[in-house]
């Protein structure tokens, strides 16, 4: 084999590698969430009271085969995150609903207090990508249309406490 072909072989692996590093990062932090999101509808079931069951459930939710997949760091930033600041994240989203609180599925409710979270704690996560996530926890464990009621939440709210980065969205579309 020529020396030119290995360096393009090589080229070659060295990309398909780095993509596969890129795509399992992504994984890594949809599972995340996808535990968090487990997490988050345990604590809404055993009722949210206060945070003393926020040690039991991130310590069984870890115990899962799977959860080495997850990014664990996002994870626990996300599950306490959360479960911290619910009341707030429940304060800003509210306006947006079109039912009570109380009526809505423990999972929808779990998915827009994560989706909350991260569109008003870590504007280091672009608010699409926010969005999209919540949006696909919802189409893998909501119900039929959970998704599209919390695209539409989000959407108000990411407009309302990401305005700057949503206008220059907009502007660039």
């Amino acid at each position: 084999m020529t020396t030119t072909r290995m360096k393009i072989l090589t080229k070659s692996k060295a990309s398909n590698n780095a993509g596969a590093a890129r795509a399992n990062a992504r994984s890594a932090r949809r599972r995340a969430r996808e535990f968090a999101l487990q997490g988050v509808y345990a604590w809404l079931l055993r009722g949210d009271e206060g945070l003393q069951d926020a040690g039991a459930i991130d310590a069984h939710i870890r115990d899962n085969d799977e959860f080495p997949e997850a990014d664990a760091a996002w994870f626990k930033t996300l599950l306490h995150g959360v479960l911290r600041e619910a009341p707030a994240l429940r304060e800003g989203f509210t306006p947006f609903i079109d039912r009570p609180l109380e009526e809505l599925s423990p999972i929808e409710h779990g998915i827009l207090l994560i989706g909350s979270y991260e569109l008003v704690h870590h504007v280091e996560v672009p608010y699409k990508v926010a969005i999209n996530e919540a949006v696909e926890l919802a189409k893998s464990f909501g119900g039929t249309d959970g998704f599209k009621f919390v695209n539409g939440v989000l959407d108000k709210l990411a407009a309302q406490v990401r305005a700057t980065e949503v206008q220059a969205a907009a502007q660039r579309a």
